[in-house]
C-alpha cells in the first residue's frame, strides 16, 4: 500500500519517507504550535483565520513564522492536490533542531514544518440526532491555553477521563467557572440565550467558536459572551461542543444526568442547520484565483 503524501519543510513526500531528528525541540520539549483546518470539497473552512491564529501562537512562543497567511494557504493547497474531497489538514511547526538539548530557546533555528491530510471525520447521524455524553472535571492545565501548543499532555489527560467513562468529552471548570473541554469549546443555552465563555488565556481561541458567533448573529439567535458559573452549566437547558471536527454537537448527558430534556434542543437544531448551510455555501463558492 502506497503511503499518503505529506509535507515536510517545503517538500511533498510519502509519509513513511519523512524523518525528524530526535533533537527536534518539538520531540524533546513539545516546543511548537499546530493547527487543524477542515476542508470541504477542496475549500478551507476559514483558512485565513486558522493561519492568523497560528501566527499568534508562534509569536507567543517566539518561533519564527516561516510563511505569511497567503503563503500557508498556498502550501496547504499544494498538499491538497494529492488529497481531494473533504479533508482534515494538520499543520505542525516546531522551533527546530538545536545542536544539543537545552531548555533555553536557541537563536536562529530554522523551524520544522510538517503537514498531513486525512479524510475529514464529522459527527455521525446518530450523534447529531441523539447527542452525546460528557463528564466534568477540574481544569488542571496551564495558564496559556490560548496558545495552540503541541504540548498537549494536559488535554490528553483530561480527554482520557471521558474516554475511561465511555463519554465523548470532558468539560472543564476552573475556579468555579466554565473554561472549555479537553478538545472542544463549550456553549450553553439558558432561557433562550446562547452563552459562551470569554476568549481569555484559559481557553483556546476556537475558529469554530468565532464562526458560531457569526452564525448566531445571522440566524437572529441571542448570543452572549460572559463568565459562566459551573452551576449554570449543570443546570443548562442545552450544552454544545464545537471544534473543527465536531462542528457543533449537542451534549444530552452530563455526569450521567440528562441535559435539559435529554435530547438535542431547539437552538441546537437551529445552529446545526445554520452550520450545514454555511458549509454548503463554502463548497459552492468559486475557487480563489
Amino acid at each position: 500500500m502506497t503511503a499518503p503524501i505529506a509535507y515536510f519543510n517545503g517538500e511533498l513526500l510519502p509519509l513513511d519517507q519523512i524523518h525528524i531528528s530526535p533533537l527536534d525541540r518539538g520531540f524533546i520539549f513539545g516546543d511548537g504550535a499546530y493547527e487543524v483546518v477542515p476542508v470541504y470539497g477542496g475549500k478551507l473552512l476559514r483558512g485565513r483565520e486558522h493561519f492568523e491564529r497560528l501566527a499568534r501562537s508562534l509569536t507567543e512562543l517566539r518561533i519564527t513564522n516561516p510563511h505569511t497567511v497567503d503563503g500557508w494557504i498556498g502550501e496547504v493547497e499544494r498538499l491538497l492536490a494529492h488529497h481531494p474531497g473533504n479533508q482534515s489538514v494538520y499543520i505542525h511547526v516546531t522551533r527546530g533542531v538545536p545542536p544539543k538539548r537545552d531548555h533555553v530557546m536557541p537563536a536562529g533555528l530554522q523551524p520544522t514544518v510538517f503537514m498531513m491530510a486525512n479524510p475529514l471525520s464529522t459527527p455521525s447521524k446518530e450523534a447529531v440526532e441523539k447527542g452525546v455524553a460528557c463528564v466534568t472535571a477540574k481544569d488542571f492545565r496551564w495558564e496559556k491555553c490560548h496558545i495552540k501548543s503541541v504540548s498537549l499532555l494536559g488535554n490528553v489527560l483530561a480527554r482520557q477521563i471521558s474516554a475511561d467513562a465511555g463519554a465523548t468529552e470532558t468539560i472543564l471548570f476552573r475556579d468555579g467557572h466554565l473554561t472549555e473541554a479537553a478538545a472542544s469549546n463549550v456553549f450553553i443555552v439558558k432561557a433562550g440565550v446562547v452563552l459562551a465563555a470569554p476568549q481569555d488565556n484559559h481557553i483556546l481561541l476556537g475558529i469554530t467558536y468565532e464562526l458560531l458567533q457569526h452564525l448566531a448573529r445571522d440566524g437572529h439567535l441571542r448570543f452572549e459572551v460572559r463568565p459562566i458559573l459551573e452551576a449554570e452549566v449543570l443546570g443548562a437547558d442545552e450544552i454544545w461542543l464545537t471544534s473543527s471536527s465536531k462542528e457543533v454537537l449537542a451534549v444530552t448527558t452530563l455526569d450521567g444526568k440528562p441535559v435539559g430534556a435529554g435530547v438535542p434542543g431547539p437552538l441546537f437544531q437551529r445552529m446545526h442547520t445554520l452550520f450545514q448551510d454555511y458549509k454548503a455555501r463554502l463548497e459552492r463558492a468559486p475557487a480563489a484565483a
